[in-house]
């Protein structure tokens, strides 16, 4: 939503943290805080073969498809009840025509039964293909609304959650509730089939099917055993294949950082062992499920021969009919079809519980920056920021910032400097109210930031990251990104304005070339310019640049220097500044050091007062414009 960025605050994300893990100010301090948050989402949580309440939500969703929904459910039904049909029919046939010898009696049967199969294939047809389209909607639904829920959330979210695990629950959990919606309608189609079954064998020959349903009691045994363990193994590989999302996107995002330092093989090697862990769990789950298999065939033949003997015995006493027994026999074969479709299913049934689970807990998550309830529509701007007795802290035990107040003018250019971790984009981020302050306040013209929309703040600041994120659209799309309205010869004329307009056109499709992935058939140079004018666009009044030109080189740096004048000229800026370049005509100068203003004024002013300016300059800036001998600190 800002000018320059959007690629995550902090810069470029290959580190060892989930690769897009993005650390605001020191980083160490939010390590710290990791665990006393309630946006971590937690992976390690064990689900339920079935969860009521990711029934109840996934039923919410299904309301727009009613009207289809309920002529699935009723072609679902015709489907069932013709295949429950084709048993009483064959036995039907054998005992009132075949016997007897009636043929025309034995023709009307067989009318009957090819009526029964068109009935049951259109009825398959139908529940088959509504099912699909529900699922695909579904699952169009759900990425839809994860996607655009993952936008209102805050930069403290993703500070605390690798990007990978994220990409699992939109992809790999969405992809298994969506499998979900076909197992579970298949479930009940199975469920429904087997109660039908038990109840026309009760009602065929009483006896003969009590005398069938006494293995039941020794399958549920062995399930409720089986189940036990098959929850744990089937969620430890959810939990499994998060990790493997997380390691491989890390590695794929940090790939640069990986071939710099020679550590292909290490990385391999973690990532080897992550991907072991998930072998060894799929074997787990694997084994249990090929364990409980065999269990079902047996019984399945020991139903059978039940019917043969106990039926046979019954046949020859005349107490049972011979078409009776054969038909008892298809019964018993399509009574454990169920069962061991259900069993073969579980797998996906624990997965897509999980998975409803894990998108769910997402979806609750807050957002912990939301518009005030009488919250304002920020006026057009001057750019006057006053920070009165700023505090701020990303947990309750270490505060990063201290007592800060700070007044910036309309059109002035502030330059904020300091060591590491001083707290320098934290202070900016606060600005630009990616978090809110623990205690003081900030206001532009007046309007305290709390007491105002995001949106309306959004479109009147800018900002320029030290590693702009560049999306993978053409250069003008990536230019007009915040202003869709931006015109054609807008984009160019900014482009002309900052100097970029010239290497633009020596793309291959000058504007309308396509960008890599991070814009990455640029020079870093060219990446930043592209940003620069993005933000121009914009028109910000209030602009922020983090450390904009730490990346480029000398002759980079000069041309993007005299892009800033034309940026900068009429606007308020706040620039993290890293090269002397970028600050020596700053109209103020703040020095932080642990998260309080120590110094503050125009260049010339710090570097006679030898304090702790004096010292970064001599550390930093001297080898770009030495210093004068009276300048120099003291020994």
């Amino acid at each position: 939503m800002w000018g320059g960025g959007g690629g995550g605050w902090g810069g470029h994300g290959g580190g060892g943290h989930g690769g897009n893990l993005n650390l605001p100010g020191n980083a160490a301090e939010v390590r710290r805080a990791r665990g006393h948050l309630s946006l971590v989402l937690d992976d390690v949580e064990f689900g339920k073969v079935y969860d009521q309440r990711v029934i109840l939500r996934l039923l919410g969703y299904l309301k727009p498809h009613w009207k289809l929904t309920l002529l699935v459910m009723l072609a679902m039904l015709v489907y069932i009840l013709t295949q429950l049909l084709v048993p009483r029919l064959v036995g039907m046939a054998i005992n009132d025509y075949i016997r007897k010898g009636d043929v025309s009696g034995l023709d009307r049967v067989g009318m009957l039964f090819a009526a029964v199969v068109v009935a049951n294939l259109a009825g398959n047809y139908i529940h088959l293909r509504g099912l699909a389209r529900i699922n695909q909607a579904l699952l169009y639904r759900l990425r839809t609304e994860m996607h655009a829920h993952l936008q209102r959330l805050s930069v403290l979210f993703y500070d605390h959650n690798e990007v990978g695990r994220l990409m699992s629950r939109v992809q790999n959990d969405a992809l298994a509730l969506q499998e979900f919606m076909g197992i579970f309608a298949v479930g009940i189609a199975e469920i429904l089939s087997l109660f039908g079954i038990i109840v026309l064998m009760l009602l065929w020959n009483f006896q003969l099917a009590l005398i069938c349903f006494s293995v039941i009691p020794v399958f549920v045994v062995a399930m409720v055993f089986w189940q036990t363990r098959a929850r744990r193994a089937f969620m430890q590989i959810r939990y499994a294949i998060s990790g493997v999302n997380a390691s491989l996107q890390e590695n794929i995002s940090g790939v640069r950082v990986t071939q710099s330092l020679n550590r292909e093989q290490i990385n391999l090697g973690q990532f080897q062992e992550v991907n072991a862990g998930h072998l060894r769990a799929n074997l787990n789950a694997l084994r249990l499920t090929a364990g409980l298999m065999p269990t079902v065939e047996v019984l399945t033949a020991i139903s059978f021969g039940i019917v043969i003997v106990f039926g046979g015995r019954m046949e020859q006493r005349g107490a049972l009919e011979i078409g009776t027994m054969i038909g008892f026999t298809l019964y018993v074969q399509r009574f454990f079809e169920p069962i061991r479709a259900l069993v073969m299913q579980y797998a996906m049934l624990q997965r897509a519980m999980t998975a409803g689970m894990r998108i769910f807990e997402l979806l609750d998550v807050k957002p912990n920056l939301v518009d005030a309830t009488d919250a304002q529509v920020l006026p057009p701007i001057k750019g006057d920021l006053k920070l009165e007795h700023v505090s701020f802290s990303y947990n309750q035990e270490v505060e990063v910032l201290h007592d800060v107040t700070l007044n910036i003018s309309p059109g002035e250019k502030v330059a904020i400097v300091g060591p590491t971790g001083a707290g320098k984009t934290t202070l900016v981020a606060l600005v630009a109210r990616f978090y809110d302050v623990s205690q003081g306040s900030i206001a532009v013209d007046g309007y305290d930031l709390r007491h105002i929309t995001r949106d309306s703040l959004a479109r009147q600041m800018g900002m320029v990251l030290q590693e702009p994120f560049l999306y993978s659209t053409t250069v003008a799309e990536n230019i007009r990104f915040q202003r869709r309205e931006t015109t054609q010869e807008e984009i160019e004329q900014a482009a002309r304005a900052l100097g970029a307009h010239n290497f633009i056109m020596r793309l291959p499709e000058g504007y309308d070339t396509v960008l890599h992935e991070r814009g990455s058939n640029l020079s870093v140079g060219q990446r930043q310019l592209i940003a620069f004018a993005r933000a121009l666009v914009a028109n910000p009044r209030i602009l922020i640049l983090d450390e904009a030109t730490a990346n480029v080189d000398s002759y980079t740096e000069r041309l993007i220097q005299e892009a800033l004048k034309e940026l900068l000229r009429g606007r308020t800026a706040i620039i993290i500044a890293h090269r002397l370049s970028t600050i020596q005509d700053a109209d103020k100068i703040v020095v932080l050091d642990k998260g309080r203003i120590v110094e503050m004024g125009r260049h010339q002013e710090l570097l006679s007062k030898d304090g702790l300016y004096t010292r970064l300059y001599a550390m930093n800036f001297q080898d770009e414009v030495s210093p004068s001998p009276a300048a120099r600190p003291s020994a």
